[in-house]
């Protein structure tokens, strides 16, 4: 009667867990891509980030309020 090769089914299964560690790597490392309520696909750039942290650093925003004249006193 033939027996089970359990190293090799051993084998097998550690095979599969390190291709799916590694899809899993692979897919943290790639850009995430949403998906809105009607299918079209949303893409977020990293970049994104740090050119609104120099925005708001230069005062370029249309929101920004700038100061108040003052009018100079009677000497």
């Amino acid at each position: 009667m033939a027996r089970n090769n359990f190293q090799y089914e051993k084998r097998q299964r550690e095979l599969d867990k390190k291709r799916k560690a590694d899809d899993k790597a692979k897919r943290k490392l790639e850009p995430k891509n949403d998906v809105d309520a009607d299918g079209n696909a949303i893409v977020q750039d990293s970049d994104s980030d740090s050119d609104s942290s120099t925005d708001s650093d230069n005062n370029t925003d249309s929101d920004a309020v700038a100061p108040a004249a003052v009018p100079a006193s009677p000497a």
